[in-house]
């Protein structure tokens, strides 16, 4: 999250540089909106649907030790649900997710809160496996020194390998829980009382996630059902690279690069509007693929648009169907919350 939050922080200050060099031309935003291929856009926003199906399916599995059997219409409509108040809410409507599954599916809250923990480690070790690729790819391009390259190259493997250590680690919990909870408890025992049983809850909801892995082919699938989730999310980029005439002659390594500074973005939500998405796109937009800052920023509305607004529409009909109101959900984010 650290790490999300310093390369957001940094995008804000180039990018606020470089608009008081040059200021803002509305006009080449608008026209830069105006020649989107439609289709090539619709093709983004199936495709980034069909990924918060993937992590549905995902979910089912996290949740098999809990509930051996748990619904999956349940599941699906609750993350619907979820992520369309994310996108409204910013990251306290996230816990609105594994609340309405604790609901819908009759097991206590830390169950899915478990799972939730688990689904965002599985996320965090992609993001920093595409994230060290990307830095990887950037030190060999051509205006970039060679210091700086071999600094980026070293960095991009580093962060592979971090990512691969810290698989490892998760894959230990399932097999040493017991003797891991001892060790990270003894290791943490320099905090105060306060702090330390805060820790102690997020260890246990860590090792009670973990129990989803004890099945021979629960590990398989939940990397399998990661892989593939991300393999959504990067046909979704692709396809918005497309129908953007600026970016429509991006390689598949450059729609990675831009897809691996962007996963760290979606860490900073501001309710309503996302955030850090669309600044960290913006800035590798404009710092590495030199496209001018209002291409660059009507390329991230519509990166906004087929990742996040795309949602709300069908999340709204759900939570009307589910008989949600606007205050229900708020009521429910305060709940989950507490």
């Amino acid at each position: 999250m650290l790490l999300g939050i310093i390369l957001v922080l940094v995008a804000i200050y180039l990018l606020r540089s470089e608009l008081r060099r040059s200021g803002f031309r509305w006009a080449l935003f608008v026209s830069s909106l105006s020649h989107l291929d439609a289709r090539w856009f619709v093709g983004s926003c199936l495709f980034g649907l069909a990924g918060y199906y993937g992590r549905a399916l995902r979910w089912l599995v996290l949740l098999r030790p809990m509930r051996p059997h748990p619904s999956q219409w349940n599941v699906f409509s609750a993350t619907i649900i979820g992520f369309m108040s994310t996108a409204v809410l910013g990251r306290p409507g996230e816990f609105i997710r594994p609340y309405l599954i604790a609901l819908k599916e009759n097991v206590p809250f830390s169950s899915p809160i478990a799972a939730w923990v688990l689904e965002r480690i599985y996320d965090l070790l992609i993001s920093l496996a595409i994230f060290g690729f990307a830095l990887s790819q950037l030190g060999k391009l051509e205006d970039v020194g060679p210091a700086l390259s071999w600094v980026l190259a070293v960095g991009g493997w580093a962060v592979g390998i971090l990512s691969a250590f810290c698989l490892l680690l998760l894959i230990g919990i399932r097999s040493y829980s017991d003797r891991i909870r001892g060790r990270l408890l003894d290791a943490l025992g320099f905090l105060s009382e306060h702090h330390l049983d805060r820790a102690r809850r997020f260890i246990e909801t860590l090792i009670q996630g973990a129990e989803s892995m004890r099945s021979v082919h629960s590990v398989p699938l939940l990397i399998l059902y990661t892989i593939i989730e991300w393999i959504l999310v990067a046909f979704c980029y692709l396809c918005l690279t497309r129908s953007f005439p600026p970016t429509m002659h991006f390689t598949i390594v450059d729609v990675l690069i831009l897809m691996g500074f962007v996963s760290f973005g979606t860490i900073v939500q501001i309710p309503g509007v996302g955030g850090g998405v669309q600044v960290v796109a913006v800035l590798v937009l404009t710092k590495i693929f030199g496209l001018p800052v209002e291409t660059a920023t009507s390329f991230a509305v519509i990166l906004w648009a087929s990742t996040f607004v795309v949602i709300v529409p069908f999340g709204l009909a759900l939570a009307l169907h589910d008989g949600l109101s606007w205050r229900k959900l708020r009521q429910l984010e305060r709940e989950a919350a507490s």
